[in-house]
C-alpha cells in the first residue's frame, strides 16, 4: 500500500491570500524574509486578513537566503515566547523553509539538529501549530513537500531535512504574489521547477501520480516560462509557473528527487550559486549520465518535441538560454584552484546527501567528481 503525501489544504489561483481570513485559531506567526512582502503590499495584505479572521498576528522577518539551524532557533524562539497556534511561512523558499524548522524547534526545543539530517527523522509536529506555506517564488514546491533546506554555515554544507511532518497543512498558490518577482529569480525559481518534474519522473521510486504531475509541470514550464521572465505583469504565466511548481513539489514529495540536487546543495552552500541557476547548469549532464540506466527520459522528451535523453538535455539547454541563465559554474567567477580545492569535498557531501539514494544511477565519487568537473567547464559529460 501506498500513501499520496500533499498539503491537507490547498487553495490555488490569483487571489487566494484571501483565504486567510477563514481561518480559525487565537495567534498567528508570519515568518518572511528581507523586504520584498513588505514593499509589494502582500504582508500587510496578509496580517489584514489575519486580523478580519480575529488572529492576533506577529511577525518574524530578516530571514536570509539559504536559512541556518542558528536562523531557526531565533525564531523558535520568539514563537515560545507568543505561543502562536498557526505558523504562516510567507516569501520565498527560504524563508518557508527556515519557518518550517522554526516550527520544529518551537515544539521540541531540545531536538537534535545533527539527528534531523537523517532522512524521516523530524519528531511528531502539529503537538503546539499547524503551518501554512505561501511562496512568493516559483520553483521549490516547498509549499507541499515534507522538505527543508537548511545550512550548516561552519561546515558550508547544505542540508536537505526530509521529513513528511513538514508537509504544510495548508498551502495558498496565489500568482499575483509573483508579480513583482524579478525576471532572474523568475528564470532561476522555474527552472528549479523543470529538475522537480525531471528528476521525479526518473527516480527509483515508481508513482503513477508523481509520473503524470512531472510530465504536466514539465509541460507548463516550457510554455510559459519565457512569458514570465519577459512579460512579468502576465497573471496567467506567473499563475500557471506557480501551478508548476506547485506539481513539481508534490511530485519530488512522493518520489522524491536524484543527483542535480545532490550536486548542487554542496555548490550552493560553498560559493552562492542560486539553487535553480545550479540546477539547470548540472541538469543536462546528469540526464546524459543517467541514460545508461533508465529508459524514461524519452517519455519527457517526446513532450517538448523529441525522442531521446539526449534530445531532452539539448531542449533544456535552449530553453535555459533563452530565459538568460548562465551554462557554467566557472561563470559565477569561481577560479580553477578554489574549484579543484573543494572537489573532493563537495563529491564527497554529494555522495552522502539523501537525495543520491533516489537517483536512478548509482555514481561512484569520481563520477561525481567528473560531473561537477563538466558542469564548471560548461561541457558535454561523456559516459
Amino acid at each position: 500500500m501506498s500513501k499520496l503525501f500533499v498539503a491537507s489544504e490547498v487553495f490555488h489561483g490569483a487571489g487566494t491570500l484571501s483565504e486567510l481570513k477563514n481561518l480559525t485559531g487565537k495567534k498567528a506567526i508570519i515568518v518572511t524574509g528581507g523586504q520584498s512582502m513588505k514593499k509589494s503590499g502582500t504582508l500587510d495584505r496578509a496580517i489584514s486578513y489575519l486580523t478580519e479572521a480575529g488572529l492576533e498576528t506577529a511577525v518574524f522577518d530578516g530571514v536570509e537566503e539559504d536559512p541556518s539551524s542558528a536562523t531557526s532557533l531565533r525564531g523558535a524562539a520568539v514563537m515560545t515566547d507568543f505561543q502562536p497556534d498557526w505558523i504562516i511561512g510567507l516569501g520565498g523558499c527560504s524563508a518557508i523553509d527556515a519557518a518550517k524548522m522554526m516550527w520544529v524547534f518551537y515544539e521540541y526545543p531540545d531536538a537534535n539538529f545533527e539527528a534531523m539530517t537523517q532522512p524521516f527523522n523530524v519528531p511528531t509536529l502539529r503537538q503546539k501549530a499547524k503551518f501554512i506555506a505561501i511562496p512568493s517564488t516559483s520553483g521549490t514546491g516547498t509549499e507541499t513537500t515534507g522538505l527543508a533546506v537548511i545550512t550548516d554555515r561552519e561546515k558550508g554544507v547544505k542540508y536537505p531535512i526530509v521529513s513528511y511532518e513538514l508537509t504544510p497543512d495548508i498551502a495558498i498558490v496565489d500568482g499575483e504574489i509573483c508579480a513583482t518577482m524579478p525576471a532572474h529569480i523568475t528564470s532561476n525559481t522555474g527552472l528549479d521547477a523543470l529538475t522537480h518534474c525531471v528528476e521525479a519522473y526518473v527516480s527509483n521510486i515508481e508513482n503513477n501520480y508523481a509520473d503524470a504531475l512531472s510530465k504536466g509541470g514539465l509541460e507548463i514550464v516550457f510554455e510559459n516560462l519565457e512569458e514570465a521572465v519577459n512579460n512579468p505583469t502576465n497573471i496567467n504565466a506567473r499563475q500557471n509557473m506557480h501551478d508548476a511548481s506547485f506539481m513539481g513539489g508534490l511530485a519530488f514529495n512522493n518520489a522524491w528527487l536524484g543527483i542535480v540536487h545532490s550536486l548542487s546543495h554542496q555548490v550552493g552552500a560553498l560559493y552562492g550559486v542560486p539553487h535553480g541557476a545550479s540546477n539547470a547548469i548540472f541538469l543536462p549532464n546528469v540526464i546524459r549520465f543517467n541514460q545508461t540506466a533508465t529508459t524514461r527520459y524519452p517519455d519527457l522528451a517526446k513532450l517538448v518535441g523529441r525522442d531521446s535523453a539526449e534530445g531532452l538535455a539539448q531542449e533544456i539547454e535552449k530553453l535555459r538560454a533563452a530565459v538568460n541563465n548562465i551554462g557554467s559554474l566557472k561563470a559565477f567567477g569561481i577560479s580553477k584552484e578554489d574549484w579543484q580545492k573543494n572537489l573532493d569535498y563537495m563529491a564527497q557531501n554529494a555522495l552522502q546527501d539523501p537525495c543520491t539514494g533516489f537517483n536512478p544511477r548509482k555514481p561512484s565519487l569520481q563520477d561525481l567528481k567528473d560531473l561537477y568537473n563538466a558542469c564548471y567547464e560548461g561541457v558535454i559529460y561523456e559516459n
